[in-house]
């Protein structure tokens, strides 16, 4: 018997700052056998593709790399959509809403039509809503259309609470969940600091205040105000949350991560994609996990779920 080695393949939606990150890190992350690159600016992908090309001889190893049409999408393993209009100094994720469903109803139609039977990662904002209007264009089973949810929000917090402690940021395990913007929240309650329960952390030390916890989420939820104010726009974060995402599935890991993921029941919620811990593996979102909240906290995500189940209702009036 005579056995074929597979070939990982992700199509890129979007040569934007975000797509071009994204692109970047996987090659030096060795993550895919092929990347096909896809805009509406040909040139600028054709660019992409040429640039990373050439730098081939420093990768750990050699990754097909090229840009192409909708057509390319047919053997994808992934579609990762970047691609929309992007966020403004004083502009919410939300408010991008009307300007990005109709642009991805013509993403998903033209992706769906070369064939396409894999995995879509969306990561375009606002990233819950979007995600849930890839899962109602397409037509796939919702554990395959999966978004990037609180993945960012997520290693904003542990990057934050590491440099408050002093430890490393892979040592904290914490989690931000709900929708990706302004009504996130932080799960205080189960956090570890290198498997010390925070609660316990903050005893240690008369200096931890619970004060500055507050500050550190406002700090996590608003980061992307103060990124896109000082540099216009926030692609190197989200873009290494994509790579991590693409190597859970394509590796098949079943780690879990803070994804955008449809609830049947858990948390209570029914008939919304928003951020919440997911077993993620080859077949997608294959599980979400139910994170013990405690009562305020299960308020806010009541809270957070309904903000978005609200804008779907809406963001769906407007599209033919």
């Amino acid at each position: 018997m005579i056995y074929m080695e597979r070939i990982n393949k992700v199509a890129l939606v979007g040569a934007g700052f975000v797509g071009s990150s994204y692109a970047f890190a996987l090659l030096n992350q060795n993550i895919v056998d092929e990347l096909v690159i896809i805009d509406l600016n040909e040139n600028k992908a054709m660019g992409d593709a040429m640039d990373l090309n050439h730098g081939q001889a420093f990768a750990p190893r050699p990754t097909k790399i090229g840009y192409g049409t909708y057509a390319d999408c047919t053997d994808a393993d992934i579609v990762c959509i970047t691609a929309g209009a992007n966020q403004k100094p004083g502009e919410t994720r939300l408010d991008l809403v009307s300007k990005n469903v109709s642009i991805f109803k013509g993403i998903v139609d033209e992706v769906m039509a070369s064939g396409f039977d894999g995995i879509f990662l969306i990561a375009t904002n606002p990233v819950d809503v979007l995600t849930h209007a890839v899962w109602k264009f397409s037509g796939l089973p919702k554990e395959r259309v999966i978004g990037s949810g609180t993945t960012l929000d997520s290693s904003r917090l542990r990057f934050m609470l590491g440099d408050y402690f002093g430890v490393a940021p892979h040592d904290v395990q914490a989690h931000m969940i709900g929708e990706h913007g302004d009504t996130e929240l932080p799960v205080w309650s189960q956090a570890t600091i290198g498997g010390v329960p925070l609660a316990t952390m903050m005893q240690t030390d008369s200096k931890y205040k619970t004060e500055d916890l507050d500050e550190i989420y406002v700090n996590v939820r608003d980061a992307a105000y103060h990124v896109i104010e000082k540099k216009g726009a926030t692609y190197y974060g989200i873009a290494m949350s994509l790579v991590r995402i693409t190597q859970a599935i394509l590796g098949d890991e079943k780690a879990i991560l803070p994804v955008t993921a449809y609830l049947d029941g858990e948390y209570g919620e029914k008939d919304v994609y928003i951020g919440a811990p997911t077993i993620v593996g080859r077949k997608g979102a294959q599980q979400v996990l139910e994170l013990p909240l405690n009562e305020k906290e299960k308020e806010q995500f009541k809270h957070s779920a309904g903000v978005l189940r609200n804008i779907v209702e809406t963001a769906f009036q407007t599209v033919n």
